[in-house]
């Protein structure tokens, strides 16, 4: 699906690009709350601090571009605030369950390590669809000369892949045929969401 034409749909308007900001500043927090959910109750690694601790502040961030678009506009995180507000709210959850069931499956988890194993693939999956979708993003940004940038979260999200592959290595060596399919889930589910985008939005996408 070609997201350049949406992208630029969105940006021209004032009052859907604030829910857009919005709506990824939601996704990012929903990020690190999943990332706290997943946590052991005593073994908690400075990496994974780490990471919530940046998802919080990617969502902080985009929240406060809102001011460079209309200050008044969503200021919180209710249904008529986000674009596509079911399938945003659910996504992350929804890709959870997903990745739960396949784990099972695939390495017999449960309990803590299923958590955890969820959280690496899960994250590794994410991560892979920011550093796609941001820079397309920053580019239909630069283009239309907007005063807002994503251009911070683009580098950081670029480590964070870098560090979920490194602890993936450690979990399996066989990580990255599990990992492709992962993302092949998390790629339909992108594909809807874009699609429930384009029908709100009344924009034909490819």
């Amino acid at each position: 699906m070609q997201i350049t034409p949406l992208l630029q749909h969105i940006v021209k308007h004032t009052a859907i690009h604030s829910k857009w900001l919005n709506t990824l500043s939601f996704m990012e927090n929903a990020g690190a709350k999943k990332i706290s959910a997943s946590e052991h109750k005593e073994q908690v690694t400075l990496l994974v601090l780490k990471h919530a601790a940046e998802e919080h502040r990617h969502a902080f961030y985009l929240k406060k571009q809102l001011a460079k678009l209309d200050e008044s506009l969503c200021k919180t995180y209710t249904q008529q605030e986000l674009l596509a507000p079911n399938h945003t709210k659910y996504y992350l959850h929804n890709l959870d369950v997903k990745v739960c069931r396949y784990l099972k499956k695939h390495f017999n988890l449960s309990g803590y390590d299923l958590k955890f194993a969820a959280y690496l693939f899960v994250t590794y999956a994410i991560e892979v669809r920011a550093d796609e979708l941001y820079p397309v993003y920053q580019q239909v940004l630069s283009e239309a000369q907007s005063k807002v940038t994503v251009k911070s979260i683009i580098l950081e999200e670029e480590g964070h892949l870098e560090e979920m592959i490194n602890q993936l290595n450690e979990f399996s060596p066989d990580w990255k045929q599990h990992a492709d399919e992962i993302v092949k889930i998390e790629d339909e589910m992108f594909k809807m969401w874009m699609q429930a985008l384009a029908n709100e939005l009344q924009v034909v996408v490819n």
